[in-house]
């Protein structure tokens, strides 16, 4: 059964827009044309849309898509679909590693801040966690600069 490209939309949650953009840099390759120039999509077009969806929801890229998605969804290449979905996942675990240090670092700043010693105001405080950073001339410069051109 055969669909135009409003159904398509309403079925997919896309938007025509969307879907005439998936075919125009072909990952969308489905669309058959009526005597009056009106897009009709196959049911695979449904499953390439959603699989686009889900592709990109898991942080492949259009091109990376492109790429694995056969234009005939009968012809799938085990291979180098197995290959794409390691390297994914070597890459979202790369990010994890990279997330957890920038994680960290935060952490030690809000440490830092909340170990105020009692007897030192904000502005003290922010100099010694930044000192920490080797940063610790940064915010008294800053304000001998603007209280220089405050006078």
């Amino acid at each position: 059964m055969q669909m135009k490209i409003g159904e398509l939309a309403e079925r997919t949650g896309l938007a025509t827009s969307r879907i005439r953009y998936y075919e125009r840099i072909g990952l969308l390759t489905t669309v058959e044309r009526t005597a009056n120039g009106y897009r009709t999509y196959p049911p695979e077009a449904e499953t390439v849309l959603n699989l686009i969806l889900k592709g990109q929801a898991a942080g492949f890229s259009l091109d990376e898509l492109h790429k694995l998605i056969p234009k005939d969804l009968t012809h799938w290449d085990h291979d180098s679909l197995l290959e794409a979905l390691y390297r994914k996942v070597a890459d979202i675990e790369s990010l994890e590693k990279q997330l957890a240090r920038s994680k960290e670092q935060v952490r030690a700043v809000i440490a830092d801040i909340e170990t105020k010693p009692d007897d030192i105001d904000c502005k003290a405080n922010a100099k010694r966690v930044l000192s920490r950073f080797g940063l610790g001339d940064t915010t008294e410069a800053a304000h001998d600069t603007s209280t220089e051109s405050s006078t």
